[in-house]
């Protein structure tokens, strides 16, 4: 069944007006018809079922039944990823989301290749925000992960709040000594962080590793940054995740 994302105040019984955007999808992308049942949820956790109305260039919805349908999963994982250029920073945080990401942090690093200023930093994270949107649309989740505002990496570890003492916090190198199966499950949060294109500058390693991160290595193959921070969420869904059940 069809799902979309509608940031409005949902009810059950409610007759909706669905926002230009979300109209234009469902009517002009999909084809949609009068009376065809979707799903509509809005980030506070459940779903409404619905039935389509379409009169004139109007689309609305008549709202039905909420149901507390919970895919998030028990293991909650930040991304922390340094920018990647194009598509492959889309892909990233698309498959990161339908392997149940909490949350991603973007940081440009030293050797990020992809320079964004000024009112380009909140476009593309904007962007980004929509990328998670429709992912969360496709894969089932009703509760969207933000995409943090963009930092330094500099300005971002230098933030007293970012680690705690109950998090484990991962740093993904194929230089290190240990593998993710070599790691006692976590008692709380996990914090991944992957490199950009050019992976992690010497000092950014070394800083890393003062605010608490664990280098571990993915195998003996040395990943591009989009397959490195991805592979690295599936086998920690894999170990202590719901990937498997």
């Amino acid at each position: 069944m069809p799902r979309f994302y509608c940031p409005l105040p949902l009810d059950a019984g409610r007759f909706l007006d669905l926002p230009e955007d979300v109209a234009r999808h469902a009517v002009g992308a999909l084809r949609l018809r009068d009376g065809e049942a979707l799903t509509l949820f809005n980030g506070d956790g459940g779903e409404y079922d619905g039935v389509l109305q379409i009169k004139g260039r109007r689309a609305a919805v008549q709202l039905g039944e909420r149901h507390a349908v919970c895919r998030e999963s028990p293991l909650a994982i930040t991304l922390v990823q340094g920018i990647s250029s194009g598509e492959r920073m889309d892909l990233t945080i698309q498959k990161a989301v339908e392997l149940g990401i909490a949350a991603i942090q973007p940081l440009v690093m030293r050797r990020t290749v992809a320079r964004l200023a000024g009112e380009k930093l909140e476009r593309r994270r904007a962007h980004w925000q929509a990328v998670a949107v429709a992912a969360c649309e496709q894969c089932g989740r009703n509760l969207v992960p933000p995409i943090e505002p963009i930092l330094e990496f500099s300005a971002w570890q230098a933030r007293p709040s970012s680690t705690t003492a109950t998090e484990l916090c991962l740093l993904l190198d194929p230089a290190a000594g240990r593998s993710l199966a070599d790691l006692d499950a976590p008692a709380g949060p996990v914090i991944l962080m992957a490199g950009p294109e050019g992976g992690f500058d010497p000092a950014e390693r070394i800083a890393a590793g003062r605010i608490g991160f664990t280098a571990v290595r993915l195998g003996s193959r040395i990943l591009r940054t989009e397959t490195a921070a991805l592979a690295a969420l599936a086998a920690l869904q894999t170990l202590w995740g719901d990937l498997l059940k």
